[in-house]
């Protein structure tokens, strides 16, 4: 069905559709034309074979007053004296005036001419039987003829119209396949000079654009990157220095704690915007093996400190699934959703589970209203009660998009957030009834 309806849509059956219909159109024109033509050519021929017949008798019977008017299958004459003598002949045809009449007598339609010669009138009947049966196999002759060019022209237009559109194909696969690293001459490389060259030109001329607009993001997240490094390693080495003296009081260590955790936060980012810094098409994922159960417990503890004295945070590994991603891009993600989770619950629980393909962070905070689910993930998105950059998220579905990771938030405002970030496209079928596990004390 579906691919019916884009054969109806494509520009070639819409031209093949227009030549048919055209065609069509000529032949039902030129066969009306013929049709009127041999119509009223037939009946000046029937006229003129009347009169003819009239004309002939007419000089038969002064040569012999005995003659008879014809009478054949095609042609009938009656001859009456004017005002009287009309026994035998049909009275339909003595109240005719004089001239041609469409007449029709026990249901056989005639063509009749009445002339007065002298005294005499003159009736001539042409049986029309024949010649509207030639009439009507003309028609089924021209619906066959029309049905035909039908056809031909439509087959004639689909084959034209392949040879018209074949370079919009070819250029529509060309841009669908072009990537960043491709050079922009290529897309239009073999098209002439007309209107698909000018097009496959233009698309060239966008694909540089967007190539030199991709290189200048890449190049700049790498440079920021880059050069946080450095004032980043400053900071964690003055902590280590801060944290030997032995004088500072318990909640100076605290902070000095607090500082240490951002900064290796700040680390893992700018490891990780390195890393999606790199080629846009690079979709492989790293050989390196990461351990999830261990990041999420990394990433559980280092954000313990900002769950609220009514909130507990709890932490279920049911399994120890090992992946194929860089450690550093799961924990950010990790590290999102449970912290969203404990900055928007004020009292209660914040549950993170992991099974064999699913990580789950469940919380009965604020939740978030119906009409923002569906845009929590889009960049610079802010909800209505948020307090971030609208960011985060962002990123989470970036990162799991690079990775094959499916991601789902389900939400229902005052009871609660679930957030479920499934490894594979496939639904788990051992993820636990997390409802139950949030009402349990």
């Amino acid at each position: 069905m579906r691919q019916s309806r884009s054969l109806r849509n494509s520009l070639r059956f819409r031209l093949a559709a227009i030549f048919a219909c055209f065609g069509a159109f000529v032949s039902v024109i030129l066969a009306a034309g013929l049709s009127i033509a041999a119509h009223d050519q037939s009946r000046e021929l029937m006229d003129e074979t009347l009169y003819a017949e009239i004309d002939d008798t007419h000089n038969r019977r002064a040569r012999n007053p005995y003659a008879l008017p014809p009478s054949t299958v095609s042609i009938h004459g009656y001859i009456f004296a004017k005002g009287n003598g009309t026994d035998g002949i049909p009275p339909e045809l003595t109240r005719l005036s004089l001239g041609l009449h469409q007449l029709a007598i026990s249901e056989i339609p005639y063509r009749v001419a009445v002339v007065d010669k002298g005294t005499q009138r003159y009736v001539m009947l042409f049986n029309e039987i024949n010649q509207r049966q030639r009439e009507e196999q003309f028609w089924i002759y021209w619906i066959a003829a029309t049905l035909l060019m039908t056809l031909v022209a439509g087959g004639i237009g689909w084959w034209l119209s392949g040879r018209i559109v074949a370079p919009v194909i070819e250029l529509s696969r060309r841009v669908g396949v072009a990537r960043l690293e491709d050079e922009p001459e290529d897309i239009a490389k073999g098209f002439l000079d007309d209107e698909i060259g000018k097009l496959a030109r233009a698309f060239g001329g966008y694909l540089k654009r967007m190539k030199s607009f991709s290189e200048r993001e890449r190049a700049f997240t790498a440079d920021v990157s880059h050069e946080l490094r450095t004032p980043l390693a400053i900071i964690q080495g003055a902590v280590e220095l801060l944290e030997d003296d032995e004088r500072l009081e318990e909640r100076q260590r605290q902070r000095l704690a607090r500082i240490d955790r951002a900064a290796r936060q700040m680390v893992a980012l700018t490891a990780t915007l390195l890393i999606l810094a790199r080629e846009s098409n690079d979709r492989e994922a790293s050989e390196a093996q990461c351990d999830v159960a261990d990041v999420v417990k990394d990433v559980v503890e280092a954000h313990r400190y900002l769950a609220r004295p009514d909130v507990v945070l709890e932490l279920a590994c049911n399994a120890a699934p090992r992946i194929a991603a860089e450690r550093s891009l799961l924990g950010i993600v990790v590290a999102n959703l449970i912290r969203n989770a404990l900055n928007y619950t004020e009292r209660g629980k914040v549950f993170v589970l992991l099974d064999e393909h699913c990580l789950s962070v469940v919380d009965t905070g604020r939740g978030i209203p119906g009409e923002e689910i569906g845009k929590v993930f889009d960049r610079y998105f802010k909800g209505s009660e948020s307090a971030g950059e609208g960011i985060g998220l962002s990123l989470v579905k970036r990162i799991c998009d690079r990775h094959g990771w499916h991601i789902a938030i389900d939400s229902q405002a005052d009871v609660g957030t679930t957030a479920r970030l499934l490894f594979t496209r496939e639904q788990n079928n051992e993820v636990r009834d997390l409802d139950a596990i949030l009402t349990s004390p």
